[in-house]
Parts: structure tokens; C-alpha cells; sequence
């Protein structure tokens, strides 16, 4: 004898869907943007929505622009600096002289 639940393997909402039963669907707009690789990508909004000036791409991850002719240029990345390239910003190669002749010096126990 099977079990007596009638909405085993069903879930909240099943059913048919349709226009119908959910209402008419909002106004859309697909808006197309394309990046500086060239990739497009055309996101929808919702018709009284404010559309934004740059959309990031998905495939690069580089901003996306509205005008196909003149993408918006990908951000410039800093290369990873070292401890040493801070210290060299900050010192000049006379100032890390003088700084090791005084290491050396207390090294070698004449200070």
C-alpha cells in the first residue's frame, strides 16, 4: 500500500506557469556593452531602471562601456612591490651606504 502524502516529490509552486497564473512580466530593456577585448555582453533592465555608464564583463572582468567604438580602458594594475622597492623609494644609495658602513661597523664590534 503506498503512502498516504499526495505532495511527496512536489514542492511549493509546482504546477503550471504561465502568464496566467504569475501576473505579466515587467518591461525590459537589454542594454549591450562591450569591453576593450571586444567582448559584448547585453544585460537586461528593468524598463524605468537607471542604466549605469559601465557594466563589468564577464568573460575578462574588464569594465564595459555603451559605446562599441570607444570602450572604457581596463585599469592599470601596480606591479607587486617588495620591502626592498618601499625602502629603495625612501632611501637614496648614499643614505644604504651609510646605513650598512654602520652595520658593519657595530658588526665587527668597532662601535
Amino acid at each position: 500500500m503506498a503512502s498516504g502524502n499526495a505532495i511527496r516529490g512536489s514542492r511549493v509552486g509546482a504546477g503550471p506557469m504561465g502568464e496566467a497564473e504569475r501576473g505579466d512580466s515587467a518591461p525590459r530593456l537589454r542594454i549591450s556593452f562591450w569591453c576593450s577585448n571586444g567582448h559584448e555582453t547585453q544585460p537586461s533592465f528593468a524598463g524605468d531602471a537607471q542604466i549605469p555608464e559601465t557594466w563589468d564583463c564577464p568573460r575578462c572582468g574588464f569594465p564595459a562601456g555603451t559605446d562599441r567604438e570607444n570602450p572604457p580602458d581596463p585599469p592599470r594594475t601596480e606591479p607587486y612591490k617588495t620591502h626592498l622597492a618601499y625602502v629603495r623609494e625612501r632611501r637614496s644609495d648614499a643614505d644604504g651606504e651609510a646605513i650598512l658602513a654602520e652595520a658593519l661597523a657595530k658588526l665587527r664590534g668597532e662601535i
